[in-house]
């Protein structure tokens, strides 16, 4: 089969679906791996070496797709890219289909086997193509870091001659993949941290990384489905606003992380708790692309409010880009494994697999993930 990979177009994105040695693999495999020109140069890879283990480069869209079998890419593809994609193929990647009905119904219209990989279940025997814990993973990390460079003090204790410094203190909103790889690097950095999630199951992971769990005295739980948090009742937001509010004074750096599939992601941090914090502080808001968690984020921006630094950029990620491409790609080969035959030659889906239905978006000319089905029935209702 011929598996093509384009250079990603939205302006945010610099990762790169397939990597030179996943390419190898699926070379290995039988296939024929071709990229567009220039496809990984965002993330640190150059056309030679993707042509060093066998894959072509393609120098313009329509050679790309020529013939292609199945496209992997990391974002949605744009209106443009639509056009060219091959009628009755495979799409792999991060689709983001929240919001993006356009872009479903245009899918099933080309009768495009699609699989939004954000939709594949956090379960055992998926975690290998777990992409959202890849990422996620780098995201934490990445947001430390970032922040560590823009605060104006040192994040560790340090005794000097001159005197000691004392450790920065930084609290996590969110303790899931993103946020727990947030404390084990601002632990490791040698910032005091403390930790606040819904779910009250987490507290034990949070304290084996060395971190304080904040807790709200309430009775109800945050566990939602697949490991994420659901929407917590008025209630339980004012104290919430109230425990967060008395923690944050404290703060010199505050990430958050708090998202909810499908929905705008719940503002934890008002002007007010801003207004509060110190002078220099640092706020990087990882849910900035679903709204944010601070109500003074601007998406594709870092703002100063107040005193405080406000990071708004979107797809941590892709500024990490280079590892991040690495992981995605060992995602896309094993979810890609999947589709495939015994001789893993050609497309054998089975349909009743359930990380393949879970992840399956549109198939035959039809939306076929539950959450999007209806989109299928106004189309027609339309006509």
């Amino acid at each position: 089969m011929k598996i093509v990979v384009p250079k990603e177009s939205d302006a945010f994105e610099c990762r790169v679906a397939l990597t030179p040695e996943i390419s190898k693999k699926l070379i290995d495999m039988g296939h024929h791996v071709v990229l567009q020109k220039g496809a990984g140069v965002a993330a640190g890879i150059e056309d030679v070496d993707y042509e060093s283990v066998g894959a072509k480069i393609a120098k313009s869209i329509e050679n790309l797709y020529d013939k292609a079998d199945v496209v992997a890419r990391v974002s949605p593809p744009s209106a443009s890219e639509l056009a060219h994609l091959p009628k009755g193929g495979v799409l792999i990647g991060l689709l983001k289909p929240y919001g993006n009905d356009k872009l479903i119904k245009e899918l099933a219209k080309k009768k495009i086997t699609t699989f939004a990989l954000e939709f594949v279940p956090r379960i055992s025997r998926a975690q290998s193509m777990d992409v959202l814990s890849s990422q996620s993973n780098l995201a934490g990390y990445k947001a430390v870091v970032d922040a560590a460079a823009v605060f104006g003090r040192a994040l560790p204790m340090m005794m000097t001659a001159a005197g000691m410094i004392p450790p920065a203190r930084a609290l996590i909103l969110g303790a899931g993949v993103a946020g727990l790889q947030a404390i084990a690097t601002a632990r490791r950095l040698g910032a005091i941290v403390s930790a606040f999630d819904v779910r009250p199951a987490v507290k034990e992971q949070v304290e084996s990384l060395g971190a304080t769990f904040v807790e709200v005295a309430s009775d109800e739980s945050g566990e939602g489905t697949g490991g994420y948090a659901k929407e917590m009742s008025a209630d339980y937001k004012k104290r919430q606003q109230a425990k967060l509010e008395e923690v944050m004074r404290q703060q010199d750096i505050v990430i958050t992380t708090a998202q909810i599939p499908g929905k705008q992601a719940p503002i934890l941090i008002s002007e007010k708790m801003v207004k509060e914090m110190k002078i220099g502080s640092i706020i990087v808001d990882l849910a900035v692309e679903s709204g944010g968690n601070c109500a003074l984020s601007e998406a594709g921006k870092m703002v100063i409010k107040h005193g405080v630094n406000i990071m708004g950029y979107p797809n941590f990620p892709s500024r990490i880009p280079y590892d991040a491409s690495h992981v995605y790609a060992r995602n896309v080969l094993n979810f890609f494994k999947l589709l495939l035959s015994s001789d893993s030659k050609s497309l054998a889906i089975n349909w009743d697999d359930e990380i393949i239905k879970g992840a399956a978006l549109c198939h035959g000319g039809e939306i076929v993930h539950p959450t999007f089905k209806a989109l299928t029935k106004k189309e027609k209702e339309g006509k």
